[in-house]
């Protein structure tokens, strides 16, 4: 089946799925999310472009990565231990503390939007590449029921830094392996590019 495809039965199926609810308390959350401050900053907003903005992120799709960090699903030290002392209603209210933030505009390279756009709007044809768009909307917001990221004013360093980790395969907690059949055709420039149109989607 032809990755477009699947793409498309997904969107399909989840959007007669209702969005997750957690039976989360923002409040709690807020309080619980004192030791991700440090790198992620107190509202989500990261001091540095190496990691990830969490502010506006869809709360199921936090929960999602928290409790694959936990299990070595998604590898990473530092999240892994993390996520460690986090039990499940942890996560829910860190994730919908998190998500209520509003995400700020971030920095990025102005000379390589032209080509991102393109890369996201329509995708690579000579790559068989689908526009990022697709799943993750046109404005960068992504797929709540579907657990696809919101990627709209997220680090370019950051996305550059993922889509090559999906790309050698170190990263792969992605469903049905549909970002690692991607970023495996993806040149570092075509990533630097679309990277730097998503940071400025707004």
């Amino acid at each position: 089946m032809k990755l477009s495809h699947l793409v498309a039965i997904m969107i399909g199926f989840s959007s007669m799925m209702p969005i997750a609810t957690f039976a989360a308390d923002i409040e709690a959350g807020k309080a619980k999310s004192a030791l991700c401050a440090g790198c992620h900053g107190p509202d989500g907003n990261s001091f540095a472009a190496t990691w990830p903005k969490l502010a506006g992120q869809h709360a199921n799709y936090l929960v999602k990565q928290l409790k694959e960090y936990k299990t070595g699903v998604r590898v990473d030290p530092t999240m892994t231990g993390m996520a460690s002392i986090l039990d499940d209603q942890g996560m829910d209210d860190v994730a919908a503390y998190f998500a209520s933030q509003v995400s700020k505009p971030v920095a990025f390279d102005q000379s390589k939007i032209a080509l991102g756009e393109t890369i996201y709007r329509g995708g690579i044809t000579q790559g068989s590449i689908p526009a990022c768009m697709a799943c993750h909307g046109p404005d960068g917001s992504g797929n709540a029921p579907a657990k696809f990221p919101s990627l709209k004013n997220q680090h370019a360093d950051y996305t550059v830094a993922q889509l090559k980790k999906f790309r050698d395969g170190s990263r792969s907690n992605d469903t049905a392996g549909m970002m690692r059949n991607i970023a495996v055709r993806m040149t570092d420039d075509e990533m630097m590019a679309v990277a730097a149109y998503i940071a400025g989607l707004k």
